[in-house]
């Protein structure tokens, strides 16, 4: 086999074997991008407030995005949230989701 075939087929075999990995990590990307926001119609059927104390239907101060058992941290200001389509929210925000 001719040394150029040879090295054409080792790249695309290694470029096939990473391709999903890369794919991973790209969608890990834009999902982290994809901060919600209070306009979506998701967040609005939710009443979805980024700053919790700007919702008037919350009735119990301690009920935060942070310690929701929908809401999974990425940092200590933002995660995704399961009830918003797995999108970021504030952790100091609020939903009618909320569950504690």
């Amino acid at each position: 086999m001719h040394p150029r075939r040879r090295r054409f087929i080792k790249l695309t075999a290694t470029g096939l074997v990473a391709a999903p990995f890369a794919t991973a990590l790209l969608r890990g990307n834009a999902a982290a991008a994809d901060l919600i926001k209070e306009s979506d119609p998701a967040a609005v059927k939710l009443k979805y407030k980024a700053d919790a104390t700007k919702a008037p239907e919350r009735t119990n101060p301690a009920e935060l995005c942070d310690n929701c058992l929908l809401y999974e941290s990425k940092d200590s200001a933002y995660g995704t949230c399961s009830a918003l389509e797995n999108k970021l929210v504030a952790a100091k925000g609020w939903c009618t989701a909320w569950s504690g």
